[in-house]
């Protein structure tokens, strides 16, 4: 249920949620599903889902896994933990009920942070602010939201209004220049290129004013790649450097 991970932004992932769909063009050419894809060829049972048990489909209708939800506790030493990185814990085809159990187990796990990441802030909004009436704001949450275009950058208004510790973007894949994107309130900045097969190029161009406004804000700036083929065949430089800034609020820094 838990993996290590070579995403370069956190330590391990963690899914009590597999599956979801296609929402914005980000999702084109989602490694998620291409994941689900070749794990259904394995033999794992827990992307067997279809949805439709008519069809041969790659295993990523949303699908909640309850057992899941026992594996922070088990964890010895301290984590940063993506949470669902095979889906997206505020789909609507996740029940609200079942969001609480995820919430409750973060809540139980302070040692742990997590990294909750959605294009569904409209939802989450609505979510978190019930929970919060329950748990608070949980200092070891970062909650975010995906902008790979400009129009998308409506989905940080929610953001904005989510009761978090820490709310971070991840604008990724990035598909083109963002002149609409207002930092404020946000306290993380991720970055990065399309990767795989059919991937989209990213400019320099497009990254560097992010870059130049986060340091104008003093807002951490993590530049995750640039992506190709591979997700390190571009490299991680910019502008002669690796940016692997993370929020102060982290219970630990990575170098």
């Amino acid at each position: 249920m838990t993996a290590q991970t070579a995403i370069e932004w956190t330590e391990t992932t963690w899914n009590p949620v597999t599956g979801c769909d296609r929402i914005s063009p980000g999702c084109d050419n989602c490694y998620a599903l291409r994941l689900a894809g070749r794990l259904k060829a394995m033999g794992q049972a827990r992307y067997a889902n279809d949805g439709d048990p008519r069809t041969s489909g790659p295993g990523f209708a949303v699908t909640c896994h309850p057992a899941a939800l026992a594996d922070p506790y088990r964890w010895r030493r301290a984590r940063m933990v993506f949470v669902n990185s095979m889906s997206d814990l505020f789909h609507a085809k996740v029940p609200a009920t079942f969001v609480a159990e995820v919430w409750r187990v973060m809540a139980n796990t302070p040692q742990h942070v997590y990294q909750v990441l959605t294009k569904r802030p409209e939802r989450m909004v609505r979510t978190v602010a019930k929970l919060a009436g329950t748990y608070g704001v949980l200092p070891n949450v970062w909650l975010g939201t995906s902008v790979e275009a400009d129009a998308y950058t409506r989905r940080i208004e929610y953001l904005r209004r989510t009761p978090a510790a820490v709310r971070f973007l991840s604008l990724e894949p990035l598909l083109e220049a963002l002149p609409s994107l207002d930092l404020t309130g946000i306290g993380w900045v991720i970055v990065g290129g399309e990767s795989g097969p059919g991937h989209r190029p990213i400019r320099a161009e497009w990254v560097t004013p992010i870059r130049d406004a986060c340091v104008a804000a003093e807002i951490p700036f993590f530049f995750k790649q640039w992506g190709g083929r591979t997700p390190k065949a571009g490299g991680r430089e910019l502008d002669g450097r690796v940016w692997n800034q993370f929020p102060d609020h982290a219970q630990r820094r990575h170098t």
